[in-house]
């Protein structure tokens, strides 16, 4: 049993405001695994007053930037020391298989040297040469913080939503305030401590495990300057209209429904292997998960076939089980909401090609979804526009690389996507014309020194290297 009965405010553990504690339950098999404390507005309170006051007498933000990477790398150095602890957290309170949650630590650490990076190179000050050489008149363009940083994180990838925005904010010079779910209490309570561990100042950082109430009572805070979320395109829309009224700073990662489109002359072999991971890693549920599959009508049968094959053939179960590739949704609620999207797929003519709304045997004490695959569907099926978050794949047939673009572009979302083809030209080019955020071919990566974020009602704004870190600094110009 992990117990966290105190907060993270601040820099110091504290008492809460109300002492009881939330028990955190396995997503495996609702055992009970954890206790923790979670933060009410009163320790909210307390949080953005230790981060102004922090922030105002500049015990970071007056702190040289190298001073600041420095302290940072060494968070970075102690969470990759405790990568595996960090990752079995994830899997205990997330239900994440533990092939993705250790998979995920190197990633970690590429999006955290994208920032490092981006901050030695970054131009804190600068005197642009002006316009007309014969003027006595000279700028001093300055980027500094922002203030009291709000960043809000959802529960699917914890460690990674986390360190998107703290490590960015941090290393502008801004004091935070991370409110994380409740669900993640335990691993968020982990990188407490190795924050507490790193150096920081007292009052810069604080970690809230809170429900949305006091989420929303903290993005409201007066004294909060920035508002950084990433989570659902409803939340993001009332975030949006609260930074709106208030004149706050804000960037917000919000849903996906991303295309992976195979083109005709793809191997259809190597696309669906690489689309085991492009479309259902962390269990589904992921924002990027490339979940609408467009195939060539003259090859539609053999892309199902093969979609089918693949999803028949992954374990789904223990988490910890080192053989399980999908593991259990987070919450019961979350659990039936893929259930009820699968039901409507049926109800909608689409083929049910394998899966359905049955819990797997043997796995009905857990939040278990069987991995399902729809055939025939229509982009216009809800299927295919709604973010059904979970290992659930539809896959459209397309006429030419014009209907397939114009497929992939039928979204309200704009977040990620995927082209597969034999020539790297060819894919590049579809690539130019989907409005989405970040593309990957033939399975690639995310490249972390390029900026992530998405189009249409998929989010403002960017994250990752020099561009996501410019997103926490205000532009200053003085006038000589």
């Amino acid at each position: 049993m992990i117990t966290y009965d105190r907060l993270f405010i601040g820099g110091s553990w504290v008492a809460p405001s109300d002492p009881r504690l939330l028990d955190i339950a396995s997503p495996h098999d609702q055992s009970v695994i954890g206790r923790v404390a979670q933060a009410q507005p009163a320790d909210v309170d307390r949080a953005v007053t230790a981060a102004r006051e922090s922030f105002e007498e500049g015990v970071w933000r007056l702190t040289p930037p190298t001073e600041r990477i420095a302290v940072l790398r060494r968070f970075n150095a102690l969470r990759e020391e405790h990568a595996e602890r960090a990752a079995h957290l994830i899997s205990l309170e997330n239900g994440s298989a533990g092939w993705f949650t250790r998979a995920g630590q190197p990633g970690l650490t590429r999006q955290a040297n994208a920032y490092f990076k981006a901050a030695e190179e970054f131009g804190w000050e600068e005197t642009p040469a002006p316009s007309d050489p014969a003027s006595p008149v000279r700028s001093v363009v300055r980027r500094e913080a922002i203030g009291v940083v709000a960043a809000v994180i959802p529960w699917n990838s914890p460690f990674s939503s986390a360190t998107s925005k703290i490590i960015p904010a941090l290393l502008a010079g801004n004091s935070v305030v991370l409110k994380v779910s409740p669900e993640n209490s335990l691993s968020m309570g982990f990188l407490a401590e190795l924050l507490e561990r790193s150096g920081l100042p007292g009052g810069v950082i604080s970690v809230l495990p809170a429900g949305r109430e006091t989420s929303e009572y903290l993005v409201s805070h007066p004294e909060v300057d920035k508002i950084a979320f990433t989570g659902s395109t409803r939340a993001g829309r009332r975030i949006a209209s609260i930074a709106g009224e208030q004149l706050k700073r804000v960037s917000l990662e919000l849903g996906g429904k991303s295309a992976a489109v195979i083109l005709p002359d793809a191997d259809i072999a190597a696309a669906v292997a690489g689309l085991k991971f492009g479309s259902l890693l962390n269990n589904g549920e992921s924002c990027i998960a490339q979940t609408r599959i467009l195939a060539p009508r003259e090859k539609y049968e053999e892309v199902v076939g093969a979609l089918k094959k693949l999803v028949e053939s992954l374990r789904v179960g223990d988490p910890g089980d080192p053989d399980t590739f999908i593991g259990p949704m987070i919450r019961p609620d979350q659990q039936e909401r893929v259930r009820d999207y699968i039901r409507l797929g049926i109800e909608e003519g689409a083929r049910l090609v394998t899966g359905g709304p049955q819990i797997p045997e043997g796995l009905e004490k857990g939040n278990y979804v069987t991995p399902t695959v729809f055939a025939d569907v229509d982009n216009s099926m809800r299927i295919a526009q709604e973010e059904i978050f979970g290992p659930v794949l539809v896959v459209i047939a397309y006429d030419d690389e014009d209907d397939a673009v114009r497929i992939a572009n039928d979204s309200p979302y704009g977040l990620s996507g995927g082209i597969w083809s034999a020539d790297e030209a060819r894919a590049l080019a579809v690539a130019r014309r989907i409005r989405t955020g970040t593309l990957t071919l033939n399975g690639a990566p995310l490249a972390f020194d390029g900026p992530f974020g998405g189009f249409k009602s998929s989010g403002i704004g960017r994250e990752y290297g020099a561009v996501g870190l410019g997103t926490y600094t205000e532009y200053k110009t003085i006038t000589l």
